[in-house]
């Protein structure tokens, strides 16, 4: 009798710890879920995709292709605000002018700046972030 108690005890342990378990995966899901994906996946048409970074950084790439229309978006979070400068490397006449987006707290706000067509080689963003706490995204895409 005494070892079905211990066996008893035991079970309930096991079945106590496994409802904690799942209660503590239930909460950290809820809690992932609170914060929004900054920017989705570009699809085929995609160059670039900073699914997500914090604080400052930026991208540099090449490859664009002179006979389709380039547009890059970006995403931000976070109670601040990021500044985004561009380089086009054989167009620095068409480098767009920097720009300010707002990132408020707890919901994404997006901007997607047209860079048009006919250009060629590599390009870069910079991205100065307000505080190093910001999340932000961003996508370069050409489409077919």
């Amino acid at each position: 009798m005494k070892h079905n108690v211990s066996r008893g005890r035991t079970l309930a342990l096991a079945t106590v710890t496994a409802v904690a378990a799942a209660l503590a995966v239930g909460v950290g899901a809820g809690q992932a879920s609170a914060q929004e994906e900054l920017i989705g996946y570009p699809g085929p048409d995609g160059l670039i995709w900073v699914q997500e970074q914090t604080g400052n950084g930026g991208f540099v790439s090449g490859g664009l292709a002179s006979s389709l229309d380039t547009f890059t978006t970006f995403a931000c979070e976070g109670g601040g605000s990021i500044e985004v400068a561009f380089r086009l490397d054989n167009h620095p006449d068409r480098d767009p002018a920097p720009f300010t987006l707002d990132c408020p707290a707890g919901t994404p706000a997006r901007v997607t700046v047209p860079l048009g067509t006919g250009l060629r080689g590599g390009f870069g963003a910079t991205v100065t972030a307000s505080s190093p706490s910001i999340r932000w995204g961003a996508t370069v895409v050409q489409p077919e």
